[in-house]
């Protein structure tokens, strides 16, 4: 245990100094007796965890994959907090997602037992035309990645609201306003009807949406505008997390 927190350490102050250090420096800054930072040192370089250059030693590879990874946990954690905060103060589950590499991904979703998501009983990457999740990221597409898109996952029927060819679909999708929440109403579920709202950030496609039952239709469209109006104020911050 000593090793590791010795190991900590050096790597705590290596990372402090933007340009590396040599470690005479290092052993300094790290409390160590050089002997023992230098042993450390050369472990941590065998490793991957730090490189020597010049003299100087830097984050190796395998740390700058942790601190990569750890930023990419944080971005996660950002997302998560920001959507339960929502899902609490406007009572409906809220859905983040995006679309990446020709895919519909959820990447996270806020609900409680009282307000449930959606159960995703058809998949939703398959099934983009007939939810407004998808419908949202679609909308967000040039033509020829909306179609590109239908070939590989085309128009089916899920239930009998479900649109019922992708032309029709298309021609949806170009009415759809730049900033206007998208609505759809039991085209993927029944007795559900969801919204989602579009959030490009750089050439990133993704979308918030949220979800109520049939019989409280009425609230949809005011909990859009309300979680529009908040996701506008933190879009500063969350577009951070967007690359999730």
């Amino acid at each position: 245990m000593g090793s590791v927190q010795r190991a900590m350490r050096l790597l705590e102050a290596v990372a402090a100094r933007e340009h590396g250090a040599p470690a005479k420096q290092l052993a300094r800054e790290a409390g160590l007796a050089l002997p023992t930072a230098y042993h450390l040192l050369r472990t941590l370089a065998h490793e991957g965890y730090l490189r020597r250059e010049k003299g100087l030693f830097v984050l190796g590879e395998a740390a700058e994959r942790l601190s990569s990874s750890g930023a990419q946990q944080k971005r996660r954690s950002t997302m998560n907090d920001a959507l339960a905060h929502w899902r609490d103060s406007i009572g409906v589950p809220v859905y983040y997602a995006t679309y990446r590499d020709g895919e519909i991904e959820v990447i996270c979703v806020a609900d409680t037992p009282a307000n449930p998501a959606v159960e995703e009983w058809a998949d939703f990457r398959e099934t983009g035309h007939a939810h407004a999740i998808g419908q949202c990221l679609l909308s967000q597409l040039d033509e020829k990645a909306r179609r590109d898109h239908l070939d590989r996952y085309p128009v089916q029927s899920i239930t009998p609201y479900t649109v019922r060819d992708s032309d029709s679909l298309l021609r949806r999708l170009e009415r759809v306003g730049r900033m206007e929440p998208l609505i759809e109403r039991q085209e993927y579920a029944l007795g559900t009807v969801c919204a989602a709202i579009p959030l490009t950030v750089g050439n990133t496609a993704s979308t918030m949406a949220i979800s109520v039952p049939s019989h409280q239709a009425d609230r949809l469209l005011p909990a859009a505008r309300q979680l529009q109006g908040e996701i506008g104020r933190l879009l500063g911050t969350l577009a951070i997390s967007i690359s999730i």
